[in-house]
């Protein structure tokens, strides 16, 4: 069950993020409001998670999660680039995510 709060925490952590994009600096009220709701869940549920995984490997798989995420809703979104260089990296984010994953009981 922890592998499910880490994840939901994840993606909580994704939506965070985009919606911090969306507030414009926290001057538009609706985004701004969702993004402190997302932002409590993201660490409610990372805490559950943390009850029973070691704290660097939710931690990092937390992050890891919310950085794909962020950067696949920025390309998407946002426009941002996509290059070779970056895909690697987000490659390598992946495999540190899966590595930790299949190394923790």
């Amino acid at each position: 069950m922890e592998w499910i709060y880490l994840l939901t925490a994840g993606l909580f952590e994704i939506s965070w993020a985009v919606g911090l994009k969306y507030s414009h600096g926290f001057t538009l009220l609706i985004p701004a409001i969702l993004t402190i709701v997302f932002m409590i869940a993201s660490f409610y549920f990372l805490s559950l998670a943390l009850k029973s995984l070691p704290l660097g490997t939710a931690y990092a798989i937390w992050t890891g999660i919310g950085t794909l995420g962020t950067v696949i809703f920025g390309i998407i979104l946002f426009k941002e680039p996509v290059t070779a260089l970056r895909l690697f990296c987000i490659a390598l984010i992946l495999c540190g995510i899966t590595g930790l994953k299949l190394i923790t009981k």
